[in-house]
C-alpha cells in the first residue's frame, strides 16, 4: 500500500512539474502583462482557459485580473507573473463570478492573498450552482486538484481602491446590471488602461443571458467611452485599442432596436429572427449560435417585463 502511494505522489508531482497552461504574455503597457484567452467555451483542449488575464505591477507587488478556471491555472500564472517580474503579489481581482473566473480563487484564498471582487458576486454564487459543473466535465480530477467555489474576502459597492507605488488601481461597477449583476472594471488611471471583463466581447459573439439587462450593459459601456480609455482589454478577445468597447456597444444596440420592433409587432417568437438583421456582425465567432439565443433571450425579457 506505501508503495502504491508513493507512486501516487509522484505522479501527482509529475503532472504539475509540466505547465498545463503555456501562456503567451502580451505587454499592454507599462507595468500591465496580460495572457490572451481561447475565444470557444471551455474545453479539453483550451482546458477553462477562455477567459483574458492580467498582471498589473503596482511597484510594491502584484495584481492579478481573474484568478482563472482553476487552482491550477491560479498557481501557475502567479508563478508565471512572479518569475517573470521578482515581485509578489498582493491581491487578485475578480470581475465577475464565471467559473473561468473565479475558480482559480481557491488557490489565492489557500496562499491568504486578498480577493476583490463586487458585493453581488456572493449572491450570484448562491443563484447559479450550475454554472460551476462544467469545469468538472472538462478538466480531470489531476487537472482540477484543489479547486473549488470560494467567495471573495474584499467585497465593495460603487468603488475599490488598491494603492501601489507604481500605479492604483480602480474598481469600478458601471451598471448595477450588465451582462451579470456582478460584473466590474479595472481601472489604471495613469496609464489609461481599461480591463473591461465581460462588459467587452472582441473576436466573438457576446452572451446576452437571462440575468443580462439591455439598459445596464449599453449603460456601462458609455461609462467606459467616457472614461476616454487609451487602452481597453475585454474579458474576451486580443483587441486592446481604445475602441475596443465599441463592437459590443454597437451589438448590442442593434440588438435592442430590432428585438424591440419586432416585440411592438407582436412578432411570433418562432418567427423572430426573421425580423432581426444582425449580419453586420458574422464575422465574430459563434455568431449563428448566439445570435439567436441572444435575440430570444431579450425578448422574453420585454415580455416578462409588462
Amino acid at each position: 500500500m506505501k508503495k502504491i502511494l508513493l507512486a501516487f505522489t509522484f505522479l501527482a508531482l509529475g503532472l504539475f512539474a509540466e505547465p498545463l497552461y503555456p501562456f503567451k504574455p502580451v505587454k499592454i503597457t507599462d507595468g500591465i502583462v496580460c495572457a490572451i484567452g481561447d475565444l470557444n467555451p471551455p474545453t479539453k483542449a483550451n482546458k477553462g482557459f477562455v477567459s483574458n488575464v492580467c498582471s498589473i505591477d503596482q511597484g510594491d507587488g502584484l495584481v492579478i485580473v481573474e484568478p482563472g478556471p482553476s487552482y491550477r491555472f491560479a498557481k501557475e500564472f502567479a508563478d508565471f507573473a512572479q518569475k517573470s517580474t521578482g515581485k509578489k503579489i498582493k491581491a487578485a481581482v475578480v470581475t465577475n463570478y464565471h467559473d473561468d473566473r473565479l475558480y482559480g480563487a481557491s488557490w489565492y484564498k489557500e496562499q491568504g492573498i486578498p480577493v476583490y471582487a463586487h458585493r453581488s458576486i456572493k449572491g450570484d454564487i448562491e443563484k447559479n450552482p450550475g454554472k460551476f459543473q462544467r469545469m468538472k466535465h472538462i478538466l480531470s480530477p489531476e487537472e482540477l486538484q484543489g479547486t473549488q467555489v470560494v467567495v471573495p474576502d474584499k467585497l465593495f459597492d460603487d468603488k475599490a481602491v488598491i494603492p501601489g507605488k507604481r500605479h492604483t488601481i480602480e474598481l469600478l461597477k458601471l451598471s448595477p446590471v450588465s451582462e451579470e449583476h456582478s460584473d466590474i472594471v479595472v481601472w489604471v488611471p495613469d496609464v489609461q488602461f481599461l480591463f473591461a471583463g465581460n462588459i467587452v466581447f472582441n473576436g466573438r459573439t457576446l452572451n446576452y443571458t437571462k440575468n443580462s439587462d439591455m439598459k445596464g450593459w449599453i449603460a456601462a459601456l458609455k461609462k467606459i467611452e467616457a472614461l476616454h480609455p487609451k487602452f481597453v482589454l475585454g474579458g474576451h478577445g486580443a483587441e486592446m485599442g481604445p475602441d475596443a468597447y465599441k463592437t459590443s456597444l454597437e451589438y448590442l444596440q442593434s440588438l435592442q432596436k430590432q428585438v424591440k420592433a419586432a416585440y411592438d409587432k407582436d412578432v411570433d417568437m418562432s418567427e423572430l429572427m426573421q425580423h432581426v438583421d444582425l449580419s453586420k456582425f458574422k464575422n465574430l465567432k459563434h455568431a449563428q449560435q448566439l445570435d439567436r439565443h441572444n435575440a430570444k433571450d431579450y425578448y422574453e425579457q420585454l415580455e416578462w417585463a409588462e
